[in-house]
């Protein structure tokens, strides 16, 4: 198959699964063109079956704002006509969904059909999809998609509540290559971030106020009270600094590693004993994920789709949002106990398997076939 992808390049959720699901399909023999503003940020090499397509948006003095939506639509026509695309799949529903149907509509007039398929991510919904500048557009975008599909089935009742959905939606969990995990790493050094009595606690996230960056903190706080640590922040965004002038007042900035944006998460993680992610929303929990993959517990909040990732009392803990007291305590309860630790450590490996992208690709796989198979 020829399929199209639509995504956001950044370091955001959405992006790595849209990236990481391309570049599998092409593994798979299928044909992948990216179409977006510039390169997917771990699109890391383009072979015979990946291209790369990118949107350019023209600057005029008249539009206050450049339409990248437009941009956008007219691009896929292209692509579309030139490389002969079977389907195409656009993650995060504005503006790509909406820029998806136009394309259809300018295509259909040269006689082309172009199904759709639309994922839904979280924040696309919950946050600004609900907007009501935005929801007529993202109501209309999601419904007249071929095909819908959701991250986990907290997203798609959240997005059956906020929404007037006639579309039928297919939740299709985000996935993780677990052939790239190894249960021993040759060169996973812990005296690179920490003395030996210490435990190495992370946190990966754009540090935007969902994140509530200042709680990851807080936790930590009161984790080295009792269990010598260190906290390793990679990330950067609008929330990291009130959370850095909380570490100084509170004389933690010897014990907090900020390491800004990083592509190097894997050699990050395979060190770590601990991941906090206590997230005012969380539509799946790609993140926590990528901990367990590398056999690091997780303690998170309850909300969204963190309990359909991480299991409570088995991969880590959850707790509602806020509750610092009670995540530093579930912290405490895993790190201050070398067995207990390496416990929680392998039922997060093993969990981590069941979101393997060999058993998630498939699913997508069938869902362009019938839209194929029906055109």
């Amino acid at each position: 198959m020829k399929i199209a992808i639509v995504c956001y390049p950044t370091f955001g959720g959405s992006g790595v699964v849209a990236t990481m699901l391309g570049t599998a399909l092409a593994h798979r023999g299928h044909e992948v063109h990216f179409v977006t503003y510039k390169m997917p940020v771990r699109l890391e090499l383009l072979s015979h079956q990946i291209y790369f397509h990118e949107v350019d948006v023209e600057e005029y003095p008249l539009f206050h704002y450049q339409p990248y939506d437009l941009a956008l639509s007219s691009k896929l026509v292209n692509v579309v006509q030139e490389y002969g695309i079977d389907v195409l799949h656009v993650h995060y529903a504005i503006p790509h969904a909406y820029a998806g149907y136009m394309a259809q509509q300018m295509l259909k007039e040269q006689n082309i059909h172009l199904p759709m398929v639309t994922t839904l991510h979280g924040t696309d919904i919950t946050l600004v999809g609900n907007h009501p500048v935005y929801k007529p557009s993202v109501t209309f975008s999601i419904n007249n998609s071929d095909v819908v599909t959701s991250v986990s089935a907290s997203l798609r009742q959240d997005t059956l509540d906020l929404f007037d959905i006639t579309k039928e939606i297919n939740v299709v969990p985000n996935f993780i290559d677990m052939s790239l995990y190894k249960t021993e790493f040759d060169n996973c050094d812990r005296s690179f971030m920490a003395f030996p009595q210490e435990r190495i606690i992370t946190h990966i996230s754009n540090m935007r106020p969902v994140k509530r960056i200042k709680d990851v903190v807080k936790i930590f706080e009161l984790i080295e009270k009792e269990v010598p640590s260190i906290l390793v922040m990679v990330g950067d965004g609008t929330d990291r600094a009130e959370a850095e002038e909380y570490a100084r007042k509170k004389n933690l900035q010897l014990k907090i590693k900020w390491l800004g944006n990083s592509t190097e998460i894997d050699r990050i993680l395979c060190f770590s004993d601990l991941f906090l992610l206590p997230s005012e929303k969380e539509s799946f929990g790609l993140a926590a994920l990528e901990a367990m993959a590398n056999h690091t517990p997780v303690i998170s909040t309850n909300t969204g789709g963190l309990p359909e990732v991480n299991d409570h009392g088995v991969t880590g803990y959850t707790s509602d949002v806020g509750n610092v007291q009670e995540m530093a305590q579930h912290a405490i309860s895993i790190l201050k106990d070398d067995d207990v630790l390496e416990k929680f450590k392998n039922s997060a490996f093993a969990k981590a398997k069941q979101f393997d992208i060999q058993l998630i690709i498939p699913q997508y796989e069938e869902l362009y076939q019938s839209l194929i198979s029906n055109s």
